[in-house]
This record gives structure tokens, C-alpha cells and sequence, in this order.
């Protein structure tokens, strides 16, 4: 049961992610020429674009990708709290799980991006890649 729970959550949270990264290459006004933008994007399209149909953007925030983030979230939470026998918890509880959650997966991934962009420098100082000009966009 362990091995079905542990890549039940790695599937969610790589969701989730990629989801969230696509929030804030979006934020951070990314290049979306860019492979790997376009790479997320394509990947996030059959998710943001229904969404995006019904809910319109509000100024420069994309709502649609911010519930989607939030829709992600709030299946892996379940799916987390199903698998571990948890029952329906307190409304305040699934707030804060879910609201943890992305907190965690947001700080994960300054926190990883940060790192390669400065192992980037290190390694190929003035070289391009697509890695390194998004990493640059999002960590700058």
C-alpha cells in the first residue's frame, strides 16, 4: 500500500508543480517562445484553457491558473487524506493542508530554481540554454 500512496503523491505534487510553474512563469512574464515555457504550457492547456472560457482574468491576474492551482491542490490533499485513512477533516484543517501544499511546493520551486540557476552560472557562465533564461527570469 506504501508504494501505491508514494506514487500516487509524486504524480499530484509533479501536477501541481507544473501547474504552479506555469502561474509563475506567467507572473514573472516569462518568454513564452521559450521550449520550456511553451513546454508548460502545453502541458497545462487542457486544465487552464475550460477554465479560462468561464472565468476571465482580472487585470493582469489570470484567476483561471490560480484555480487551477487551487483545484490541483485540493485533489492532492484528498487523495493524500484518502489514502492514509484520514476522514473528511474540519473545513479550517483542509484550508491549511491545502494552503501548506502550496506553500511547500511554491517554496520547493524558488528554492530549486535558485539552486540550478546558480549552478547554471557556475558551470556555463554567458552560455544560453532555455533552462537558463527562464531560471533567470523567474529567480531575478
Amino acid at each position: 500500500m506504501s508504494a501505491i500512496t508514494f506514487v500516487v503523491e509524486t504524480l499530484l505534487s509533479l501536477a501541481l508543480f507544473v501547474v504552479l510553474a506555469r502561474l509563475l512563469l506567467q507572473w514573472t512574464r516569462a518568454d513564452f517562445r521559450n521550449p520550456l515555457c511553451q513546454a508548460v504550457v502545453r502541458i497545462t492547456n487542457p486544465l487552464i484553457l475550460p477554465l479560462r472560457r468561464v472565468l476571465p482574468p482580472i487585470g493582469k491576474l489570470d484567476t483561471a491558473s490560480v484555480i487551477a492551482v487551487l483545484m490541483v491542490a485540493v485533489l492532492d490533499v484528498a487523495c493524500i487524506f484518502a489514502l492514509h485513512g484520514v476522514g473528511f477533516p474540519p473545513p479550517l484543517l483542509w484550508l491549511r493542508a491545502v494552503l501548506g501544499e502550496i506553500a511547500r511546493t511554491l517554496l520547493w520551486t524558488y528554492l530549486s530554481a535558485i539552486f540550478l540557476y546558480a549552478l547554471l552560472s557556475l558551470i556555463a557562465p554567458g552560455g544560453y540554454s532555455p533552462l537558463q533564461s527562464v531560471l533567470g527570469t523567474v529567480c531575478e
